[in-house]
């Protein structure tokens, strides 16, 4: 199944039916009085989260969806029928903004977590509503309020522990593919990921956690290069970051560059992203000649200087990931831990993740921003074309 992590939705919610005008006629009932009913509420606009779900591929296709509308009230004060909910399943980690003000409309985080985007408009009120002691036969209703209706755009975040991020064929796939059951293409050429992939992390019978990798970045990646900085948002909710350095490179590549390249792309996209914990992997140890092999790597870790934990492993042989794992379990659960007997720090912790996340959609926006106007920009310039007598043809499009 293709991969959509992005998709702009509009949705209506149901407008209420209109109050009835109605008074009681029976027979050998005189005057009997109003017994207009009043209008049905109109149905509303919901999503949900379905964990079975990690695409939003569906609403590419079917971007438009629509409530049902309350019906009208009736005589005998008979209240009209509620307009059915429109409930859409979404995956759990999507984020909903509203596209025109680009503000945050909420989050859907945990399987079966319900949250309410448009709102069905009230039932309008029957003329037994406005009957009173000096009015005994009101002509007077009311109409259904119309339903809210919004240009949505659906985010989705993958839900993940830790992240993994470095320059494209540093062994990022292949480091997730022993740490985990997840199969990602592995080949000899760069940008062999090119959408996130996900794997579990299983030590033992309740231990366990979710790693996700996302396609390679490149220097000015911030800017649109390479593949960009689309996939850095599925970062926004992990714990803590892998950044996984090829120490043996093809090229002449400093591996020290190599991480202070990716490091500044993340300050681009996303300040609290860069300031995330992030332990340093170095990889391809098994093509460093073995009598040289701890010298280069101890020169290594004193160049970059790192003020978190640095890991040597080959994702090829297996070595190093042992380790590497169980100490992220074991940074995971600490973490859990802390947040669990700490509110306050519960709280700091959601308050990073919104600025992430926050920090993320602006970025992105405003690269969309730019790609648009860029578009825009092609389109004037091909509008200008030279006709066959050498006079300027400008087309003014509309």
């Amino acid at each position: 199944m293709k991969f959509v992590d992005e998709a702009l939705v509009t949705v209506e919610a149901g407008s209420g039916g209109r109050g009835c005008l109605s008074f009681r006629r029976e027979k050998f009932i005189a005057k009997g009085g109003p017994d207009g009913g009043d209008g049905g509420h109109g149905g509303s606009v919901l999503l949900i989260g379905d964990d079975s779900l990690n695409t939003l591929i569906d609403y590419r296709y079917q971007p438009r969806y629509r409530a049902d509308n309350g019906r009208p009230g009736g005589g005998r004060n008979k209240t009209g029928a509620q307009g059915e909910d429109t409930l859409l399943k979404v995956p759990v980690g999507t984020a909903i903004y509203d596209d025109e003000t680009n503000t945050l409309v909420g989050e859907v985080l945990g399987n079966g977590d319900v949250l309410l985007v448009a709102q069905g408009g009230r039932g309008g009120l029957g003329n037994t509503r406005f009957k009173s002691s000096t009015n005994r036969a009101p002509r007077r209703t009311t109409p259904g309020t119309p339903g809210e209706v919004y240009r949505l755009r659906f985010e989705l975040r993958l839900m993940a522990d830790v992240g993994v991020v470095g320059l494209p064929n540093a062994g990022k796939s292949t480091l997730i593919s022993q740490l985990s059951a997840a199969k990602p293409k592995i080949a000899d050429y760069p940008f062999t990921t090119l959408v996130p992939q996900l794997g579990v992390v299983s030590l033992a019978p309740h231990r366990s956690f979710v790693i996700a990798d996302i396609p390679g970045l490149i220097e000015g990646a911030a800017e649109g290069a390479g593949l960009g900085t689309r996939f850095l948002k599925h970062l926004t909710r992990t714990r803590l970051l892998l950044h996984v350095v090829d120490v043996a490179p093809l090229t002449d590549e400093d591996p020290v560059e190599a991480v202070a390249v990716i490091a500044d792309e993340l300050e681009q996209f996303s300040p609290s992203l860069a300031a995330r914990e992030r332990w340093l992997v170095l990889n391809k140890i098994d093509v460093l000649a073995p009598e040289t092999r701890s010298e280069r790597l101890a020169q290594l870790k004193e160049a970059f200087n790192w003020p978190h934990p640095v890991f040597a492993i080959s994702g090829v042989t297996g070595e190093g990931m042992t380790a590497l794992s169980q100490a992220l379990m074991t940074r995971i659960e600490v973490l859990a831990l802390e947040r669990r007997e700490n509110p306050e720090l519960e709280a700091a912790e959601n308050a990073w993740l919104s600025a992430m996340a926050q920090e993320a959609h602006d970025r992105l926006a405003e690269l969309r921003a730019k790609r648009r106007a860029s578009a825009e920009g092609d389109v004037l310039e091909d509008d200008l074309e030279d006709d066959d007598d050498g006079m300027e043809v400008i087309f003014v499009r509309e």
